[in-house]
């Protein structure tokens, strides 16, 4: 008898049952989306998501990993949330781009996506309701912050309902040899983050910019000698070979990415949530010396923490700056009420962007 028998018998029965508790469980989702059409509620709720994971992930005493066990379930949620409506969520594309990664990290297979051209588009669609979601690139780990994304909330109701982050590993793809590439497509961006790698590997290649690092797969594709430097799914998305991976200087290259939506997240609790705000100072900023640490003091007085500051010309007159701000905590949270009413006090603008489930980088 062969000795894996019995243990692949064991494997099956137990697929079996797996089969049957998820469809169980996804029925049961799909009672709950009748509930939220019938009230208008939101499909897609990323503080009910975030409850799910954490709670698996107490409950999972191994083998398996949690970020595999996580990796599971969102797929298992993107399954219900396909069943209680399908959802259409916009992202800066094209496709096969490290934005359409984050959003597959985020939504799963089972929902549709859309490609947009610009974040400028991508707010016109959301704020139009012709998509339910959006997710966008708002800062990297190595690049900093992507000013369009930043600037287009100033005259956008938009909210911020979550936040990704991936890793940013970069491949050189190419159909041709490693030692006959002449040519390396890429964005500047991912050009400049494999400059050593470029130097060692590929000395006497020419480096060209593309329109994104999508676009430089296109080519490398159709042309011999041409290599691109962009993600695995591109590799993957357009059939094209990786010659190699992690080709990036820094192992520590991340983006962050929020999502979008039209309603707010209600709050995750326990100190798990991150509010967004923008503030302009306006005379405020001219005439006081001290102006920033009196926008600060609000929130330290309670002992809300800063997690993020950045400031960018308000583009209404010169020298008017908006300042962009991360703190611990829920909009709803007192302490967070009360700071920002402090602050309406002297602030011409406070607007809440967004609250949202803290995920560690």
């Amino acid at each position: 008898m062969d000795p894996l028998q019995p243990i692949r018998e064991k494997i099956d029965a137990h697929d079996h049952q797996l089969v049957e508790l998820l469809n169980s469980r996804l029925a049961l989702a799909a009672e709950i989306g009748k509930l939220k059409r019938t009230s208008g509620s939101q499909i897609y709720v990323p503080e009910r998501e975030d409850a799910v994971l954490r709670k698996v992930s107490a409950l999972n005493h191994g083998p398996i990993k949690n970020e595999a066990l996580q990796a599971i379930y969102r797929e298992i949620m993107s399954a219900a949330i396909a069943l209680e409506k399908p959802l259409l969520i916009a992202y800066l594309g094209p496709e096969a781009s490290y934005t359409h990664a984050a959003a597959m990290k985020k939504f799963g297979a089972s929902v549709d996506y859309h490609a947009m051209p610009t974040i400028g588009d991508i707010f016109v669609a959301l704020e139009k309701g012709e998509v339910d979601h959006a997710v966008i690139p708002i800062e990297n780990s190595t690049e900093g912050s992507v000013r369009e994304a930043i600037d287009s909330f100033a005259e956008s109701d938009l909210k911020i309902v979550a936040q990704i982050y991936l890793d940013i590993s970069h491949a050189l793809i190419s159909a041709t040899p490693l030692e006959k590439i002449e040519k390396v497509y890429s964005k500047d961006t991912a050009l400049a983050q494999c400059r050593l790698w470029i130097q060692r590997h590929l000395p006497h290649a020419q480096l060209i910019d593309a329109p994104s690092t999508t676009r430089a797969v296109q080519i490398a594709k159709e042309t011999p000698g041409v290599a691109a430097i962009a993600g695995e799914l591109a590799a993957q998305f357009y059939n094209v070979p990786v010659l190699a991976k992690g080709i990036q200087d820094k192992a520590d290259n991340t983006t962050r990415f929020f999502v979008l939506g039209k309603k707010p997240s209600g709050p995750v609790g326990g100190g798990r949530d991150m509010t967004s705000l923008l503030i302009s100072l306006g005379d405020e900023a001219a005439s006081h010396s001290g102006s920033l640490l009196k926008m600060l003091s609000p929130f330290s007085e309670r002992g809300i923490n800063l997690s993020k500051i950045e400031s960018r010309p308000s583009k209404r007159r010169p020298w008017d700056y908006y300042f962009f701000i991360d703190v611990t905590g829920h909009y709803e949270d007192a302490a967070m009420k009360e700071a920002v009413a402090e602050l309406r006090k002297f602030c011409p603008l406070v607007k809440w962007m967004g609250s949202y489930p803290v995920i560690t980088p």
